[in-house]
């Protein structure tokens, strides 16, 4: 949509002023708009509804002003200028204009809104809309001439958080670009090379276990999962140490399921499920997503760790198979009873691995894990299993602020019964539907220790939308970067 939007520069350009449904112009909106306010509000588009925009041109302003419903006063919070910014963004890239001025500050100060977080919800909202992802178009498509967009204010508390929210919406836009590129190119060794980049870029550390490595860790689930394709499986670590302060806490372990390619294995998926199964990676895609903005933008004084558990779930002679045994790194055994329950068996060597190795305040975990949390939740929420009051607490604060919602879904001893195996100690799926988006948390708890705290979240309905919503068109949502980057601003 946009080359580029950045916050500055003097160029000139259409005026964004806001009004409430049902409501008249309040004053300072109105002397901007001058004698277009007499009759801006009889017309049929003037809805008020949040995005519904009028064009005007004024004696007042000297270019276009775009008056912009901001939903009902009771109703309007930040996160509503999500909504709002992407309106406005649309309208100015049919425009092709350079700039453009906000002035929502009547509005913001009728509803007592902090002009920060205003500011990031509008940036968010015009960042995450000006995605684009045209590297896999060729030679049959002619490819739109794009402007870069300008965007300024007078409220320096507004435009420092459209600058924080623009770093944020780039943030979930990596994630969308990295869920977006397709198997052939997205291999696990793929994954592993864009978070060396991005490492080499912000400072952070990146290494990565394969092979041999794999083996003396005792990852058994990867290797497993990942031995039927010619694309080896890795275990990638990123890792953010503050430039000071902070070196003793604990640092947050940050988890994603990051499988480039899900067939179901030996139990393959029938009846067009293999189908868009590139975004079975969505989970890491937000990790890697979250760290980009934690390593830019969020800056934590904590360190943040990063386990990518990546792996290719492929059909061969080689492919693990129902029946197997698998022996994990904390001695826990698991009959496989489906290979295409491949997520948790990896996301098991992550969490293993997390406990063993990085001696976690807290461990947040990510995956596209079932579709029963999609027939659980729809598309509106993720589902949240988190048994610690602290860090749930935290995580619904960063949900509210992000608006990438979560819910809290039960945990309780009797669905861990569910898991029992009679040959091994667990089953990696129960032989049964009911409480089927509760199974994967019942089985990732075995490889968690009481005592550290752990929050597991099933983005299965979240991480892709089929048909406009908010500031997002059909396709990947980047879940989670914002998510995970509002809750490392509070741990």
């Amino acid at each position: 949509m946009f080359e580029s939007v950045r916050v500055g520069g003097r160029a000139k350009g259409p005026l964004i002023l806001g009004y409430f449904k049902d409501q008249k112009l309040d004053k300072p909106t109105a002397d901007r708009l001058g004698d277009a306010a007499s009759d801006i509000l009889s017309r049929p588009e003037s809805t008020g509804t949040a995005g519904a925009i009028t064009e005007v041109f004024t004696d007042a302003h000297n270019d276009r002003v775009l008056l912009i419903g901001l939903g009902t006063k009771d109703g309007f919070t930040a996160g509503t200028l999500r909504t709002v910014a992407a309106a406005a963004a649309r309208r100015l890239a049919a425009l092709k204009v350079t700039a453009a001025e906000i002035d929502l500050d009547a509005q913001l100060k009728a509803t007592k809104t902090d002009r920060a977080h205003a500011g990031s919800a509008f940036g968010e909202g015009v960042g995450l809309v000006a995605w684009t992802c045209d590297q896999f178009r060729g030679s049959a498509t002619d490819l739109p001439k794009r402007t870069k967009l300008s965007l300024r204010s007078g409220d320096k508390a507004f435009s420092d958080g459209v600058t924080r929210g623009l770093g944020l919406a780039e943030a979930s836009n990596l994630a969308r670009t990295l869920s977006q590129t397709p198997p052939n190119i997205a291999t696990t060794d793929f994954m592993a090379s864009e978070c060396k980049k991005l490492a080499r870029k912000t400072g952070m550390k990146c290494t990565v276990l394969k092979g041999d490595a794999l083996e003396r860790e005792g990852l058994q689930g990867l290797i497993n999962v990942g031995k039927a394709s010619e694309n080896a499986p890795c275990l990638i670590r990123l890792e953010y140490t503050p430039p000071r302060g902070g070196a003793r806490a604990k640092p947050v372990v940050l988890i994603g399921k990051t499988m480039t390619y899900d067939s179901g294995g030996l139990s393959i998926k029938v009846g067009g499920g293999m189908k868009g199964m590139k975004r079975d990676k969505d989970g890491g895609c937000g990790v890697i997503g979250a760290m980009h903005a934690i390593a830019n933008v969020i800056k934590p004084k904590r360190k943040v760790v990063a386990l990518l558990a990546c792996a290719e779930n492929s059909i061969s002679d080689e492919a693990y198979r129902p029946d197997d045994v698998i022996t994990f790194r904390n001695g826990v055994t698991v009959e496989v009873t489906n290979t295409d329950a491949e997520g948790r068996l990896v996301l098991a060597d992550a969490l293993c691995y997390a406990c063993d190795k990085e001696d976690p305040g807290c461990i947040v975990d990510m995956a596209t894990l079932t579709g029963g949390i999609v027939v659980a939740l729809g598309g509106t929420y993720a589902g949240m299993w988190c048994d610690d009051d602290g860090l749930r607490a935290t995580l619904e604060q960063a949900a509210g602020a992000s608006d990438e919602r979560v819910w809290r879904m039960p945990h309780h001893a009797e669905y861990r019964d569910m898991m029992r195996s009679p040959v091994a100690d667990i089953v990696n799926s129960a032989p049964v539907r009911a409480a089927h988006p509760i199974q994967g948390a019942a089985f990732l708890s075995y490889f968690c220790p009481d005592g550290v705290p752990w929050a597991h979240i099933d983005i299965a309905g979240t991480h892709a939308v089929d048909k406009p919503t908010g500031p997002f068109d059909p396709g990947p949502t980047g879940f989670g970067a914002r998510l995970l980057s509002e809750f490392l601003d509070r741990a």
